[in-house]
């Protein structure tokens, strides 16, 4: 029994001691650039009068979030109305002279039953009412294109979103086609600009890692992932322009810059478990297994570990301090 235990605590001990330690291997990983982004919208709408007039009515300011279809604004033209009344009288006009050719057609359409009235007259009579209800249905149309015409006068929004910008204001004239207000779809996106010796590098799907806002501390496994959604076709000023997808942007601002981390190729590296590392008097030390301190320079951490710029080579075994 007592060899037993003591066989036991030998093979813990040995299993501690295996525990304990890391093989050094150099493996390949991804080249990663810090550059920075700008988030943009997917889509910027415009808001655009249909009609020229006067705004008598603004319904939204900057930062609003409105539904596709809802009012911006409202445009008056008062040349419309003008034109609604002028039409209107002459409606009844015409529908007094329809009614005269109806009448007229009815006593002509006895006559003839009664054989006094002759076939001109009544083929005269009937042509008239034509005319005159044709012409009464022309300007009834008329008056549909108007009305249809003082309704566009509601400025709508082209799209659900957050309004940018209103450049407008009450009392102000505007001529069709002129911007009312400017928004912001509400999914955003991220906008790079690569230098143009990274753009065989860069591909639809490609996976970056997005940095911490402001002055926030980063780790590569608590930022943020995106996906590469698109990459245009055409080198500006001597940059690539790509978009990339990430999921809640829409806490950010319009405009907002931030850390983006892409890869650039691939390279060669020492990744060991970070709590091999400890540091003493401001510099960094790792113990091998023979229980030589050995001093290294660490580089950016990771999700398995901790990068080593020097100190180490490939074959090397560390001991957890």
């Amino acid at each position: 029994m007592r060899l037993m235990l003591i066989l036991l605590s030998i093979a813990i001990l040995a299993f501690q001691a295996c525990a304990d330690e890391f093989s050094v291997h150099s493996s390949e990983v991804d080249d990663r650039k810090a550059v920075i982004a700008t988030v943009e919208p997917v889509h910027l709408l415009l808001a655009r009068a249909r009609i020229g007039g006067t705004i008598i009515r603004v319904k939204v300011k900057e930062g609003d979030r409105i539904a596709a279809g809802a009012e911006v604004a409202t445009v008056v033209d008062e040349k419309l109305a003008l034109q609604m009344q002028a039409l209107d009288s002459r409606i009844r006009s015409q529908q007094a002279q329809r009614d005269q050719a109806k009448i007229d057609f009815d006593r002509v359409e006895e006559l003839r039953r009664r054989g006094v009235s002759s076939q001109m007259q009544f083929d005269q009579a009937r042509t008239t009412l034509d005319v005159a209800d044709r012409t009464a249905a022309a300007m009834r149309s008329d008056r549909e294109v108007i009305m249809q015409q003082a309704a566009e006068g509601a400025v709508l929004a082209p799209g659900a979103g957050r309004v940018l910008t209103v450049p407008v204001s009450e009392g102000r004239v505007v001529l069709p086609g002129e911007t009312i207000a400017t928004l912001a779809e509400d999914n955003y996106i991220l906008r790079l600009a690569l230098p143009e010796r990274h753009a065989r590098f860069m591909r639809a799907g490609d996976q970056v890692l997005i940095g911490a806002r402001g002055d926030q501390t980063e780790a590569e496994g608590t930022m943020r992932r995106g996906k590469v959604r698109l990459v245009y076709p055409e080198i500006q000023g001597g940059r690539v322009i790509a978009d990339v997808d990430v999921e809640e942007l829409g806490n950010y601002f319009v405009g907002e810059r931030t850390r983006v981390y892409v890869a650039t190729g691939k390279r060669d590296t020492i990744v060991i478990p970070a709590d091999y590392v400890y540091r003493r008097a401001g510099v960094n030390f790792v113990r091998l297994k023979d229980g030589t301190e050995v001093v290294v320079q660490p580089g950016e951490a990771r999700p398995d570990g901790v990068e080593i710029l020097s100190g180490l080579t490939d074959g090397d075994v560390v001991a957890r301090p």
